[in-house]
């Protein structure tokens, strides 16, 4: 009888004990549901309270404006836009979609943005942002001139009315809540650095023009700021002196090495932005941002490989050396079959999966300042 009773002890709490695991492990699975529900419900806010991207800028964020200009700077012809989908030639430089594409993606708001100055936009189509970047511009006024492009300060009228459309289609709610919550990205430097710096050398060194530029970003900021923008995002200079023309103009006939001087000019544009506009920062109300992308891209081009690439020095398009626009043609039969593997695609401009790169590398870093 003791035996039998002890038994049953043990059986019964066996039981007990068989009973609670299933309770914990019903409970955990209940947790994992609530995390994953409010998890969901966070990204979909975050989401929700970014209702369009909107873009100043180069050639890095044109998706098309150039199309409209009277510029030998154009890239609406084959092949770019080969990984576009389509197949489509939509005048962005590269062989797929550019950084503005790939954020307003990120931020959940559209797979591509739409250039300003394309002539089918509808009132509709301007809610979730546009893009007012045009390739060949910068800082200096100069550059936009050379060129004959849109210059960021003429981005800023356009900016105007592009609020004045939004304001007599939807209202002055929709728009303040446009100028309130949507992200404001910055990108230009490249151009300035690498031509009009040559054009300008009579007035300044290597030092005194990155300062120069870096000095009329933040005036710019400024500006975009007293138009009502609140939560402005400005990208570093990159790595010119890495890109292949320059590699093949400045870099050695046989080494083909990055160019250090206009490496150095970047960075030195960089140290002048990055504390100017942490203490624009604190100054205004709203949040400006610095963008750190030399590093990255830097990194990227120095070991293809730890990223998946197989060629950094050359595009894809043509030979790579020195093609782009109108030299990067469907004529040319040169051009690699694989746009992926590199991280170029004509001799200037990364390829739509380089900016991918760059993109998932840096971006939920830099809005979680933000939002």
């Amino acid at each position: 009888h003791v035996f039998k009773f002890v038994e049953g002890k043990h059986n019964w709490r066996r039981k007990i004990n068989k009973s609670t695991k299933t309770m914990k492990l019903q409970l955990l699975c209940l947790v994992l549901v609530f995390i994953a529900v409010e998890t969901n419900a966070a990204k979909q806010g975050k989401n929700a309270t970014i209702p369009a991207l909107i873009v100043f800028g180069d050639s890095i964020m044109d998706t098309g404006n150039n199309n409209r200009l009277p510029t030998l700077l154009k890239c609406n012809f084959p092949p770019y836009g080969k990984d576009f989908p389509g197949g489509l030639a939509t005048g962005r430089f590269s062989d797929g979609r550019v950084p503005s594409d790939l954020i307003a993606e990120k931020l959940g708001i559209a797979k591509s943005l739409p250039a300003f100055m394309n002539p089918n936009l509808k009132p509709q189509d301007l809610l979730k942002g546009v893009t007012f970047a045009s390739g060949g511009t910068g800082y200096d006024p100069l550059t936009a001139k050379i060129m004959s492009v849109i210059s960021v300060w003429d981005q800023l009228t356009y900016f105007k009315q592009y609020i004045s459309t939004i304001k007599q289609h939807f209202g002055e709610n929709k728009a303040q809540d446009i100028l309130d919550h949507s992200f404001f990205v910055v990108c230009s430097s490249s151009n300035d650095l690498a031509h009009t710096f040559m054009a300008q050398s009579h007035k300044y060194d290597r030092t005194s023009y990155p300062n120069f530029l870096a000095d009329s970003a933040v005036k710019f900021v400024r500006e975009l700021h007293k138009l009502g923008a609140k939560k402005i995002g400005v990208f570093s200079a990159v790595p010119v002196g890495c890109v292949p023309l320059q590699r093949t103009v400045f870099g050695g006939m046989f080494t083909r090495g990055c160019v250090k001087p206009l490496n150095n000019m970047a960075k030195q544009f960089n140290a002048r932005l990055s504390p100017a506009l942490e203490s624009l920062d604190k100054e205004l109300d709203g949040v400006i941002l610095y963008i750190d992308v030399y590093d990255t891209l830097y990194n990227m081009i120095q070991h293809p490989s730890k990223y998946g690439f197989e060629v950094a020095d050359r595009g894809c398009c043509g030979r790579g050396s020195l093609a782009i626009s109108y030299m990067c043609n469907s004529l040319n039969p040169f051009t690699c079959s694989n746009s992926s593997a590199y991280i170029f695609w004509d001799s200037y401009h990364p390829t739509e999966r380089a900016y991918q790169v760059i993109v998932d590398n840096l971006l939920d870093k830099y809005l979680s300042k933000i939002y």
